[in-house]
């Protein structure tokens, strides 16, 4: 996740990652890595789904 934030930000002519760019690919990028129990299939219904409320529960981290 971290490599791909990394290119992503490079790509938009960044030489730095932001926040947004690990909730813009922690779906694609972690989705492939979950298994879902029927508990799990029943409440999101995809990877995608578990992923994606995950990243609107986490929140950023301040500097000091």
């Amino acid at each position: 996740l971290h490599k791909a934030a990394k290119a992503y930000a490079f790509i938009c002519g960044r030489d730095y990652v932001t926040p947004d760019d690990i909730k813009r690919l922690a779906v694609p990028v972690l989705s492939h890595r979950i298994i879902m129990t029927q508990k799990g299939k029943a409440t999101y219904g995809t990877q995608q789904n578990y992923i994606a409320s995950l990243m609107t529960t986490v929140g950023v981290p301040l500097t000091e």
